[in-house]
């Protein structure tokens, strides 16, 4: 069942490197039956007998789970090893340190990263520099100084864009270089404090950085005032699709629609273990960035494009110490929004537009039709052979689903 791995692992230089850091040693369980991995300087060896000195971690699922997470397209929940635990197809025992640790390894060689090629970017005819400019902005967030970094193309009505934890405002590249989309709207992506560009502020070091609904809010708000403008659309994903709803409640009068992209009341993660799921990320043992960007591969739609499913990861690798985990804080805690208060959504000013991703098991299309009928949006729309960065993994087809939403809110 699993001599893939071989093939696999002679296939990625990447895999070959990792395979140099071992060994690492790991039980393969389907129904009464075990295949032992190896992985050590000379490579991926499969055994049907233990090795010694035992295994580091046991990995178990049913003979269909293993067999569904082969095929080219799986369904919703097996498309990589991170979703099946997600959606508990999947237990993890073990040196939990060990399998964090080797995470993203784990994923290149179980699950269909590598793409075939489709999707990838023609070379440049020539030259040419796009139509987006990044300006910093300087403002006062909480009393203290902040240069906040933002990302802008065309004219028209103002399209803020709040990206996901952890990453920053690169997710929206593709957006801010739609021209359908910028010769009528002003798209303006900004990277939170802490996030990309937008530096921690003097005396970071000596801070721990946690995102708040209050913080989220506050900044967001800032950016309007600061740019004078005037009932904007608020576009977010994830987390800040989660800010659109308190941005909806909170402050609905101050924008002309809010779109939701992955929006839900809450969240909740067994992707990374218990008790404390989310330490794993901010750990001296463990690389967090290697580790976020390896669980954002189970977020993301096996049809989505290599390069773009990548890049994606790529930004989640690239994250600051601490920053995925802190802003979680808002995305698991904080922010959850089974508390009474989203019951205001269906009265706000703010008409509500959502998008679920069918391949998402975070802010699983359940989740954000929960929030549609509680809010009475004015659209939802299941996005099919998405995950939960549509706008980043897969931004071809994520157009098709979103201009007819911006279409709607300019005729409103």
């Amino acid at each position: 069942m699993f001599d893939f791995l071989t093939a696999q692992a002679a296939a990625h230089a990447n895999l070959r490197l990792h395979c140099g850091y071992g060994p690492v040693r790991f039980a393969l369980r389907f129904g009464d039956d075990t295949t032992y991995v190896v992985i050590d300087p000379s490579g991926l060896h499969l055994y049907a007998a233990e090795p010694e000195p035992g295994v580091d971690f046991s990995m178990a699922a049913s003979v269909a789970a293993w067999m569904e997470l082969q095929k080219p397209l799986p369904k919703p929940g097996f498309q990589t090893l991170s979703a099946m635990r997600r959606t508990r197809n999947l237990t993890v025992t073990g040196n939990m340190t060990t399998f964090f640790q080797h995470m993203m390894l784990l994923e290149m060689l179980f699950s269909n990263l590598s793409g075939d090629g489709h999707g990838e970017e023609k070379p440049f005819d020539a030259p040419e520099i796009e139509a987006v400019t990044g300006r910093y902005l300087r403002l006062n967030l909480e009393g203290k100084p902040h240069r906040l970094y933002f990302e802008e193309a065309g004219e028209g009505v103002p399209l803020i864009c709040l990206h996901t934890a952890g990453s920053d405002g690169r997710q929206f590249r593709h957006i801010l270089n739609d021209t359908e989309i910028t010769d009528r709207f002003r798209v303006i992506a900004f990277d939170l404090p802490w996030h990309g560009k937008s530096s921690p502020p003097a005396g970071f070091e000596a801070d721990v950085y946690e995102l708040t609904t209050d913080r989220y809010v506050g900044v967001t708000m800032a950016l309007v005032d600061a740019l004078g403008l005037e009932r904007p659309v608020v576009m977010g994903c994830s987390i800040g699709g989660r800010a659109v709803l308190h941005l909806a409640l909170r402050q609905g009068a101050r924008f002309r629609a809010a779109v939701g992209l992955q929006s839900a009341l809450y969240a909740q993660d067994v992707s990374l273990g218990d008790p404390q799921p989310e330490r794993a990320l901010h750990r001296p043992d463990i690389h967090g960035g290697t580790l976020a960007g390896a669980s954002m591969a189970g977020m993301i739609a096996p049809q989505s494009p290599s390069a773009e499913r990548w890049e994606t990861m790529w930004h989640y690798m690239q994250g600051g110490p601490g920053i995925f985990l802190g802003d979680i804080h808002y995305y698991f805690k904080d922010g959850d929004l089974r508390n009474g208060l989203a019951d205001a959504l269906k009265d706000s000013p703010c008409p509500l537009y959502l998008l679920s991703g069918e391949y998402d098991p975070s802010a699983t299309p359940e989740m954000g039709r929960e929030v549609a009928e509680l809010a009475n949006a004015a659209h939802f729309e299941v996005m099919m052979g998405m995950g939960h960065f549509p706008m980043s993994e897969n931004p071809a087809l994520f157009r098709e689903y979103l201009l007819p939403v911006l279409d709607k809110i300019l005729a409103a």
